[in-house]
């Protein structure tokens, strides 16, 4: 006989409906796996075969063959364990399949018949959702996670025998939703004010979280500019619910997130400059998201710019200028959603010495200069970053900043840009772009103040942040 039970495949960062259709035949005995499966998936014969015994439920002596459909889109994991599993029950007639076409079943195997969860539950809820299913059959350890998504009823189960009961009819009590309070979200990580005599830098950090400006902070060492980067992820706006659910199916696809709910708070990537282009900008085969999409919603920090490879510099302009990327194999092309907040770190010049006190051969400064070139343009605001004064009194609090933050990004709202384009009119086309970055500066600081237009003086004081390197 031939049944089909529905589950779903991880591509990028979303899911693909997949349909596991198993038939099983007089013959000699065997089990087949076909449809663009990995390793991983084909394993799932032992483990499959392992999980019946296991449940008390007889292995078919027949021919057994399971295809996992449709046939070009590539099955990687062991997420089709116990939807083949299940295949085989309905197809020798071990089960009730009452409610096989409204829910989907998404989860390994152990050999003992216990479902484990697996990556990118979030993301087989959704899409679950947008297929128009009833629902969706986890393990009880992610079905939390899965429960985030409206309208769409999570079954969670601790056993195949439980599984099968399930999908053979009476009632299934709805989990509670998961939910989290973004008002009442605690972020925690160092606090600005232990920063003392960083005034300046500390207010770029603050007009840069209020407008999502990109900030390269250039300093010499000593002068603290990792730890002022380090202190921008406490300084955002919690995450709104639409952005949780987000950041939790990215993290969730990346082994990053075990099942408890959502995200609450902003991703904070710090890569190491050592890091490959496809470490930092996904890909892979499978395509896999790379630190640009892991900090999605989020803060990046690259400490040490210029000591990140060319190729990973300028695949980052796409990302920064597009939100996404496109990562392509063939004919299949995945995006990668990368909306995050870029901060950077850079010595001086290439010896690391003070502003004003270099000694490094011409030589080098210029390639220094053409390297950090691929992407200075990006940054809206770049500071240079002295000693700290550590006898100076402490600042504002990151509690205290952020207020400001979320009021400001609420004055940002209203749109006040169309007045920008009166001040930079008359401008050549080079220098109307860097006088469009030194406005939009100048908007954020108003709007940190609660005003929706920027003043003369506000244009100023945005203007001192574009003489970095």
């Amino acid at each position: 006989m031939l049944a089909r039970v529905s589950t779903f495949a991880i591509d990028g960062v979303d899911a693909r409906p997949v349909w596991a259709e198993v038939d099983v035949r007089p013959g000699l005995p065997s089990f087949r796996i076909v449809g663009l499966a990995d390793a991983a998936t084909r394993e799932a014969r032992e483990r499959v075969r392992g999980a019946l015994v296991g449940a008390d439920f007889a292995f078919p002596a027949s021919r057994i063959t399971a295809n996992l459909a449709p046939a070009h889109v590539r099955k990687v994991g062991p997420g089709f364990d116990a939807a083949l599993a299940v295949g085989i029950l309905a197809a020798t007639q071990q089960c009730a399949v009452e409610r096989l076409d409204e829910f989907a079943v998404y989860a390994e195997l152990t050999l003992s018949g216990e479902l484990r969860p697996c990556r990118g539950t979030l993301a087989a809820a959704q899409a679950a959702r947008r297929n128009g299913l009833r629902g969706l059959i986890v393990p009880r350890a992610c079905a939390l996670e899965a429960a985030a998504i409206d309208d769409l009823q999570i079954v969670a189960v601790d056993h195949l025998a439980t599984l099968a009961g399930a999908l053979g009819g009476g009632e299934l009590p709805p989990l509670p939703p998961a939910r989290r309070t973004p008002t009442n979200c605690t972020l925690a990580g160092p606090d600005v004010a232990e920063l003392r005599g960083q005034q300046d830098a500390v207010r770029a950090l603050e007009i840069a979280a209020a407008g999502g400006h990109h900030l390269l902070l250039v300093g010499a060492r000593g002068t603290g500019v990792v730890a002022l980067a380090r202190r921008l992820p406490g300084l955002l706006p919690p995450l709104t619910d639409e952005e949780a659910i987000e950041v939790t199916r990215i993290h969730s696809i990346a082994g990053l997130h075990h099942g408890a709910g959502l995200v609450d708070a902003r991703p904070f990537r710090a890569p190491h400059h050592s890091i490959s282009a496809a470490g930092l900008l996904g890909g892979g085969r499978p395509t896999a998201p790379g630190e640009a999409t892991l900090s999605h919603r989020g803060v990046l920090l690259l400490d040490a710019l210029p000591e990140f490879s060319r190729p990973a510099l300028q695949g980052l302009r796409p990302a920064l200028a597009d939100g996404e990327l496109v990562v392509a194999h063939g004919s299949n092309a995945v995006k990668l959603p990368t909306r995050f907040l870029l901060v950077a770190t850079a010595p001086p010049c290439p010896g690391g010495c003070p502003h004003k006190r270099c000694q490094c051969p011409t030589a080098e400064q210029e390639r220094y200069c053409t390297h950090l070139a691929v992407i200075r343009d990006q940054f809206q605001m770049r500071v240079n970053v002295e000693a700290p004064d550590v006898s100076a009194s402490p600042g504002p609090t990151t509690e205290a900043i952020r207020q400001r933050v979320v009021a400001a990004r609420e004055v940002l709202r209203r749109d006040p840009s169309p007045h920008l384009g009166v001040i930079a009119r008359g401008v050549g086309t080079r220098e109307t772009l860097e006088t469009r970055r030194i406005l939009h500066v100048a908007t954020s600081i108003a709007a940190l103040d609660g005003r929706d237009r920027a003043t003369r003086e506000d244009v100023a004081d945005a203007a001192q942040f574009a003489v970095a390197i």
